[in-house]
């Protein structure tokens, strides 16, 4: 982190400029046996295509409001960066009636069906895979995010102060974001670089968002998000916990 990053974006953009090789983001999906590993500049480049997506395609702009019906995964940090990178506020989990557009998982496309503006759907399968068979009345991420441009630049600035995300119905600008994380950090056990958090905390909560993808941003850390680990057997996750290399827990 550099002393002027004041957003999630500029978090980013600093961890890229630092080490683009380091891993950042370790996903695992013990349900369907998904492991993906994203570098600083692998995820830097998905935020990118998903921001321009964002921007172009969905004509989102600073302060419109987005719905995030999406678990724990590392497609779903991808997105609250790119809300970050273009000024639309994440609402985590929000009510899609309220929000000018919705991006949904394939466990929440009805619940989505209720937003008027574009509805964008993942599948979550593995790899990023697409739908067998495009969900009607919306986009399929997996199909046009690969053709979006790899460099993103925003058509107008991010103010740090302007509402950045909604989770739990706390309200907080990207600033806000920034500091909570650096606040939690110590914590959580993430010292600074090289720290590797491992949480199987769900994404509905700010203790969950922080130690699943802000705090390990912030401190030039790396996080190993873990879901479904109840599928695990007794000592998987002590297994993983040392072959992962973690140096903290958050569960």
């Amino acid at each position: 982190m550099n002393a002027t990053d004041r957003t999630p974006a500029d978090l980013l953009r600093s961890a890229l400029a630092a080490d683009p090789a380091r891993p950042l983001v370790t996903f695992y999906d013990d349900a369907t046996g998904e492991r993906v590993e994203l570098s600083v500049a692998t995820f830097a480049n998905w935020v990118a295509k998903t921001a321009n997506l964002l921007q172009g395609d969905l004509a989102a702009e600073p302060g419109d409001r987005l719905a995030l019906l999406l678990p724990a995964h590392w497609q779903t940090a991808v997105w609250l960066l790119a809300c970050s990178s273009v000024g639309v506020l994440a609402d985590v989990g929000g009510d899609p009636a309220a929000a000018d557009l919705v991006v949904s998982g394939p466990d929440s496309l009805d619940a989505a069906r209720a937003c008027s503006g574009e509805r964008v759907a993942l599948a979550l399968r593995p790899l990023g895979g697409r739908f067998p068979q495009t969900p009607e009345g919306f986009m399929d991420y997996a199909v046009e995010v690969p053709s979006q441009g790899d460099r993103f630049a925003p058509y107008a600035p991010v103010d740090p102060e302007d509402p950045a995300l909604i989770v739990a119905g706390a309200e907080l600008s990207g600033a806000e974001v920034v500091e909570r994380a650096l606040t939690d950090a110590a914590g959580l056990g993430l010292t600074g670089p090289g720290s590797r958090l491992l949480s199987t905390l769900p994404y509905d909560t700010w203790e969950g968002l922080s130690a699943g993808l802000y705090a390990p941003l912030a401190t030039g850390g790396s996080v190993v998000l873990c879901r479904h680990v109840e599928r695990l057997p007794a000592d998987g996750l002590a297994k993983r916990i040392e072959s992962e290399r973690v140096t903290a827990t958050a569960r």
